[in-house]
């Protein structure tokens, strides 16, 4: 089994954020690999896995990031594979790392979620993956239409509680 999805991150301090990614990219059964990559401390070995990843068999990379967040816009711009960036509340409440990832100069897109949005990310990788792979598609339309029915009975459970007030 080869990895379609690279899951890449500064540190393994990133790791109880980007596990939400980890956990549904299993559960929708998509090859992934974890590692841990620094733009600043590791930039030979970010420039090898970003030179190799499309020969590797990666379709996307996920790079999570806090702080001045280089490494999903460095790895951005040594490869023609969608990177992700998931920036990471590490200082400032992640506005830092989010500013950071989501103002790409041109020609150097990084799709960006949310600050610690692994889950989106992963969600993200999935529809770029399931454009070519319709059991993936699948798999997409039954876990957007669980989300619609956790709604459904959250209102119906909302509709049991009772204040002199409410009026629903």
């Amino acid at each position: 089994m080869k990895a379609k999805v690279s899951i890449i991150m500064g540190s393994t301090s990133d790791l109880p954020v980007m596990e939400k990614a980890a956990v549904l990219l299993n559960e929708f059964e998509v090859p992934f690999e974890i590692n841990a990559l620094s733009a600043h401390r590791t930039p030979r070995e970010v420039e090898v896995f970003a030179s190799n990843a499309r020969e590797n068999g990666i379709e996307v990379i996920i790079a999570a990031a806090g702080m001045a967040a280089h490494l999903p816009g460095v790895i951005a711009s040594m490869t023609t594979i969608p990177v992700i960036g998931v920036p990471i509340n590490a200082t400032l409440d992640g506005m830092d790392a989010l500013l950071a990832i989501v103002q790409m100069p041109p020609g150097i897109p990084v799709a960006t979620v949310g600050i610690n949005a692994s889950l989106n990310a992963a969600i993200l990788a999935i529809q770029m993956l399931a454009v070519g792979d319709q059991g993936l598609q699948t798999k997409l339309k039954i876990y957007k239409e669980s989300l619609k029915n956790k709604i459904v009975e959250a209102n119906e459970q909302l509709s049991k509680v009772k204040y002199k007030f409410k009026t629903n």
